[in-house]
């Protein structure tokens, strides 16, 4: 499958009446603050995009990233490649526009004042939502990993003494 750029900007209302998909790349370039929060990013960033109504009439973007990055291993200090991947969903609206009860797995995202949506934006906000907080390699692949130990056995909850009981008794008095 041939590798297509996809466009900067989209109206949602209009792909989601026409039901639009698509699928392409954004170069790295478009992405400086992902760049800045990761030790380099490797490719095309790969997005898929579809545009429609749900169930209740409500129009929708549903869409898919993935890029591959390198961080920098909070264990070893060494760089770990990985992939970030995201989905989201979400339901076009209006500055200051009241929005009807929304599912749980959709957000809202304003339009700018021509009706648009910056793609490129809301790719690179998921990608840096996605990045994980501390980013370590595997134990079997972290060459500091083999110290990572545990030594003892830890009581599980139920062999350790309720801190509490005590007060257990003045609620029965």
């Amino acid at each position: 499958m041939e590798k297509v750029k996809l466009p900067n900007k989209v109206d949602p209302a209009r792909c989601a009446q026409h039901g639009l998909a698509y699928q392409g790349v954004y170069a790295p370039a478009l992405m400086p603050r992902l760049a800045e929060l990761t030790q380099g990013i490797h490719g095309d960033i790969d997005v898929s995009l579809n545009f429609g109504t749900d169930a209740q009439g409500l129009r929708l973007m549903t869409g898919e990233a993935r890029v591959q990055v390198s961080l920098q291993c909070q264990r070893c200090n060494e760089l770990l490649d990985t992939t970030i991947e995201s989905e989201f969903t979400y339901m076009p609206v209006r500055a200051n526009a009241t929005a009807p009860e929304l599912p749980e797995d959709y957000d809202l995202i304003e339009v700018d004042e021509v009706g648009e949506i910056d793609l490129v934006r809301l790719t690179e906000d998921e990608l840096i939502l996605s990045l994980p907080q501390i980013p370590a390699h595997d134990n079997e692949q972290c060459s500091l990993g083999q110290f990572d130990q545990s030594f003892g056995k830890l009581p599980s909850a139920d062999e350790r003494p309720n801190p509490f009981a005590s007060l257990e008794a003045l609620k029965r008095k």
